[in-house]
């Protein structure tokens, strides 16, 4: 294989679905055994929280499912992004419309809703960013976990 595969989330302001979705992808990664074949990262779609870490409630639930060890900053996505990512994963319709409006004519990501790879049919990410308490994250979370298991098993004999 000819380097590393790239996958980037990503929703719209990179402080709670898009990271979670990254931890979960790290995560995955790590007990497969196959970072040696992978990069993931998230961006946003709006620049408003650029800079900040991810969302308390996100982080909390990172660190419920053990996963203790993920740190990020929100970042916007790039131009760059679209030649430098295999696939490029939207949590919403909304972001899979933002997406294909902002790709430039070069892009060679394929852009697909993460959630499309969910066995239990949830093509939605459930955005929890306006909820009062944690159970919007846990349901994120859940559905990233199943997402992208799907999503790497179905890859991992290099088969795209």
């Amino acid at each position: 294989m000819a380097g590393k595969r790239k996958v980037l989330m990503v929703c719209l302001g990179n402080i709670c679905r898009s990271p979670i979705a990254e931890a979960v992808f790290i995560n995955e990664m790590n007990t497969l055994n196959v970072s040696d074949s992978w990069e993931v990262d998230s961006a946003a779609l709006a620049s408003y929280h650029t800079g900040k870490s991810p969302d308390h409630r996100a982080m909390s639930t990172l660190r419920e499912k053990g996963i203790t060890n993920y740190s990020h900053k929100a970042r916007p996505i790039t131009e760059d992004d679209f030649t430098k990512f295999d696939w490029i994963f939207g949590m919403d319709n909304d972001n899979i419309k933002e997406l294909n409006n902002m790709k430039p004519r070069n892009s060679t990501a394929k852009i697909e809703l993460l959630g499309s790879y969910d066995p239990q049919g949830e093509v939605i990410i459930r955005d929890p960013y306006y909820d009062s308490n944690s159970v919007g994250f846990h349901k994120a979370y859940e559905q990233c976990v199943r997402s992208v298991k799907t999503f790497l098993e179905k890859r991992k004999d290099n088969k795209f």
